[in-house]
């Protein structure tokens, strides 16, 4: 059942992901880092959120419901290989300042954002 619980989320956050993708390049042009950097920054966010009401008993998810919305929504939606690509592309296109510049704003903004969620989900429990 697990794995059902993984195809599926996977095929949401994957889809998800995908059209993240196509508005950006429909606003901004290709290559860009920004729908790899917004769909990591939004999953860091939401993964904190969760962890967080998990944590307090705010939120009770199955193993099944945590495998589907953890592993596979958001396993699917954010990805470290996208993040890797988008950076080596603009490495490789010279803009060696935009390529760290992503690297380093994606790692850090994501733990920023990871904590946030995670103090929100803790938050809302003691409200």
């Amino acid at each position: 059942m697990s794995w059902l619980a993984v195809v599926l989320g996977g095929a949401i956050g994957s889809a998800a992901r995908h059209g993240m993708n196509l508005l950006a390049a429909r606003a901004l042009g290709s290559p860009s880092p920004y729908a790899t950097a917004a769909v990591n920054m939004i999953g860091s966010f939401a993964i904190g959120v969760i962890a967080g009401a998990l944590a307090t008993q705010r939120l009770a998810l199955t193993p099944i419901e945590r495998t589907l919305f953890i592993t596979g929504v958001l396993g699917g939606f954010t990805t470290f290989s996208s993040l890797m690509i988008d950076t080596l592309a603009l490495w490789q296109a010279g803009a060696i300042a935009k390529a760290t510049g992503n690297l380093l704003a994606q790692v850090v903004f994501g733990c920023v954002l990871v904590y946030a969620g995670y103090r929100l989900g803790i938050q809302s429990s003691l409200d």
